[in-house]
């Protein structure tokens, strides 16, 4: 049996409590959005700037980021596999 200490199952529950907290949440701040995206806080800026991703900016200056829009964003930059390829391929031929 393995024995977990104190501060190891205290961060485990934390980390949970953050990740059900994100699932309530409907905007995002920058740190949730990087951490929601895996991006680092830079490159999302980055990403703003270049107006490559959703976001809202309703103080003119604090960036917020609906998580729907965010999964959609990734959702619309999908690649094929190539048995998708393929059966579109096939599709288009008749």
């Amino acid at each position: 049996m393995k024995y977990l200490n104190f501060q190891t199952v205290y961060d485990k529950i934390d980390n949970l409590e953050k990740q059900l907290s994100l699932a309530t949440v409907k905007f995002l701040t920058t740190e949730q959005a990087s951490k929601f995206l895996g991006f680092s806080i830079t490159y999302l800026y980055e990403l703003t700037s270049k107006r490559l991703i959703p976001f809202y900016k309703p103080s003119g200056k604090k960036l917020l980021f609906k998580q729907s829009e965010l999964t959609h964003w990734i959702e619309q930059s999908k690649y094929n596999c190539s048995a998708e390829i393929q059966v579109e391929f096939l599709k288009n031929l008749e």
